[in-house]
């Protein structure tokens, strides 16, 4: 999604030559498979930041186009509404003291950039759903100046048919009921409100499965622990809302398509893999392409030339199929490789808090993977979504399910089990001592005061209601703290209340 497409209507000779090119680059990708012809030359690990802009009085600021002028730098990328960036962090390899060196990077990029931002009058904050938006800006006008994204929402408004319907409860605020959200929507902007933290894993072919299955197994532990989204059009709704806002903001499938078995498009899955051959596989399968363009390139030609195919259509259809964790077959140098996308986590607080995220992620991903019996033997896939949901509905106070434990907090899970999972995996890694003491004692210490993101903002917005602001002064008092304390960089867990 990231290449830049023609504004047209599609025909019906577009879809059937889209199809076509889609099995051949199925083909293609089989025989490459089978001829192990992917590079591996080291672990390397990758980083997507999306951002949102906001103006002084801790409004969406739709500037994104002027404020990525003034940034003037290549890793900073349009995303989908205006008030949207997204910082691609080119890969480097995770052992030894690189995450550090990564640290102290991101600091100085995200500074610099703040400061180019504030010379339009708005300001960078990394959070996972902005709890300033309202309907008002999930209007057609506010979709990013860019051909790609107007297609994208006149594709998935024509495959619906109606508009898009937001509709969840949330877990209660302290002292009060659940609060409800029902709204509508006629652009695909509210996918905007959801900004994330991709982590990319190069793994070798062989190892993709193992990989991807042990993700499934974390995505519930992830959000629990690092939940950041806890309030969306003014409601407390999810502690993180941007798992079922995500869902319900691309979906294609009218009621009746839903009740038909239909799958969605922001996808779990429904099965564990034994290569990355069946996740391309289901989404040619199960999905209609959204942007049927074309190349002239023949993948299996050019691979019977000895050449590497850019195998484009499977790409773009991939980037229109939101997993959860997203297979990724990308070509650099003209040298194929293989990447697991890890999509479950929202933006900041701060940059040591993503970084724990990551450190923990890539830590207990590898430890599962090394375990004589794997876990996802043990455990139905169900389980494994359930767990998805559940976390992202309560934090902290949710119940995960863990084979050999039964029904466990995430925080005690983490403590009692994956944290030292996770400095194993990261030892396996060749990631040195200080970095998993820095960044896993993160994710220790929040477990043991149980305060994410999502917590801290809803005590805060609590805490000013109660001493008489109104919803909106509180959400807004409550941001423009966030974004303080985001600044000054120490992870949430020490981030006082009042």
């Amino acid at each position: 999604m990231g290449s830049e497409l023609s504004s047209r209507t599609f025909t019906r000779e577009d879809r059937q030559r889209y199809r076509t090119k889609m099995q051949r680059c199925l083909d293609a990708l089989a025989t490459m498979l089978a001829e192990d012809t992917f590079s591996f030359p080291r672990q390397q690990m990758g980083l997507e930041i999306e951002l949102n802009l906001v103006d002084d009085a801790m409004r969406p600021a739709m500037a994104n186009a002027e404020v990525l002028e003034k940034i003037n730098d290549p890793s900073y990328t349009l995303e989908l509404g205006q008030q949207n960036l997204e910082l691609n962090v080119p890969p480097r390899e995770l052992a030894g003291d690189e995450v550090v060196g990564l640290e102290e990077d991101l600091r100085t990029s995200l500074d610099a950039a703040d400061s180019k931002a504030n010379d339009v009058g708005a300001n960078l904050v990394a959070i996972g759903v902005l709890p300033t938006l309202r309907e008002k800006h999930f209007d057609k006008k506010w979709l990013s100046q860019s051909s790609r994204y107007s297609l994208l929402n006149d594709q998935i408004f024509a495959a619906r048919g109606e508009e898009m319907v937001l509709n969840m409860e949330g877990a209660p605020m302290p002292g009060h009921g659940p609060e409800k959200l029902l709204s509508y929507a006629e652009s695909i902007l509210p996918e905007a409100a959801c900004t994330s933290l991709q982590l990319h894993l190069q793994v070798k072919p062989a190892d993709f499965a193992d990989h991807w299955n042990a993700a499934q197994c974390l995505a519930g532990v992830q959000v629990a622990i690092a939940a950041n989204s806890a309030f969306l059009l003014g409601k407390a709704l999810w502690h993180e809302t941007r798992i079922p806002l995500f869902m319900q903001a691309t979906d294609t499938r009218p009621d009746e398509l839903k009740n038909q078995g239909v799958r969605p498009r922001v996808w779990f899955g429904e099965r564990w893999i034994t290569s990355i051959f069946d996740l391309f596989e289901e989404n040619s399968r199960y999905f209609q392409a959204l942007l049927p363009e074309t190349d002239d390139e023949d993948p299996v030609t050019v691979l019977e030339a000895g050449g590497t195919p850019r195998l484009s259509e499977l790409r773009l259809h991939n980037g229109t199929i939101w997993r959860w964790n997203r297979p990724v077959y990308d070509v650099v140098d003209g040298v194929p490789h293989l990447r697991v996308e890890n999509r479950v986590l929202p933006a900041g607080p701060t940059v040591v808090d993503m970084l724990a995220n990551a450190a923990f992620f890539y830590g207990a991903q590898r430890a599962l993977t090394s375990q004589e019996r794997p876990l996802w033997t043990q455990m139905s896939f169900q389980a494994a979504e359930e767990n998805l949901y559940t976390g992202a509905r309560h934090g902290m106070n949710a119940q995960l399910y863990w084979p050999g434990i039964g029904w466990i907090p995430p925080d005690e899970l983490v403590l009692r089990r994956l944290l030292p999972m996770a400095h194993d995996g990261l030892r396996d890694c060749g990631v040195s001592d200080d970095v998993r003491e820095r960044y896993l004692g993160v994710i220790e210490q929040r477990c043991l005061a149980r305060r994410t993101g999502s917590s801290w903002q809803r005590e805060t917005v609590a805490l000013l209601e109660e001493r008489g602001a109104d919803r909106d002064a509180a959400l807004a008092g409550m941001l423009k703290g966030y974004m303080e304390l985001m600044h000054a960089g120490e992870p949430v867990h020490t981030w006082p209340v009042g």
